[in-house]
């Protein structure tokens, strides 16, 4: 009989690359001309980067917002959001939006680390909880708020070279920000740009 492939298990790598000192980065890493307004408060949030360790090949799990949202209507996507009062940290704010969003049961993601937070321009900052899951789940989307579960080779993510700097207009200034596409995901932002400081801290 033929032998199931050996999956590649990066939990080592992925713990390794997440305690090297680094800092934090932002909406604005590539716009140093933003003024930001005076006595900004910044909200705290959690998102979840879920690796999966099923297939073959290692995977990173990404959401493709609703395009009925109001803020950032079908964009690629953690999941994840804002830390409550019921959360007792940003950790347990992501496990419990992954539940909600896709139904990923809490108990499931084998937390490795966490990445520096991430300043967005709605004023949070978002801590990145990463996380390997070595079981499947049933995934149910929350009507409303996720179009899409979809995957992405975590090789891909990882590559620097994948990575392109683009812009656009926002406010009446060109903007500028990183992307990752794969396939017909545009991965762009925020999203992208948290998954390429993982890529540069793990090509250290």
């Amino acid at each position: 009989m033929p032998k199931t492939p050996k999956v590649h298990d990066p939990s080592e790598q992925i713990r390794a690359a997440l305690r090297r000192p680094g800092h934090g980065s932002s909406d604005f890493d590539l716009n140093p001309e933003t003024v930001l307004p005076p006595g900004r408060k910044l909200r705290p949030a959690g998102v979840l980067v879920p690796i999966s360790v099923i297939d073959d090949v290692p995977r990173l799990i990404l959401t493709k917002r609703s395009s009925a949202l109001k803020h950032h209507p079908g964009q690629i996507a953690f999941p994840g959001g804002k830390q409550d009062e019921g959360d007792v940290d940003v950790t347990a704010a992501a496990l419990r939006e992954a539940r909600e969003e896709i139904g990923l049961p809490t108990e499931l993601p084998e937390v490795l680390g966490f990445l520096p937070t991430h300043e967005t321009v709605t004023s949070f900052s978002v801590t990145p909880v990463v996380a390997i899951l070595r079981q499947s789940f049933q995934t149910v989307l929350e009507t409303g708020e996720v179009d899409e579960v979809f995957s992405v080779p975590l090789a891909h993510i990882l590559d620097p070279s994948n990575y392109v700097v683009e812009s656009r207009r926002w406010r009446g200034q060109r903007r500028k920000y990183f992307t990752v596409p794969f396939g017909p995901y545009y991965i762009w932002g925020a999203t992208a740009r948290i998954l390429r400081g993982l890529a540069a801290r793990v090509g250290e």
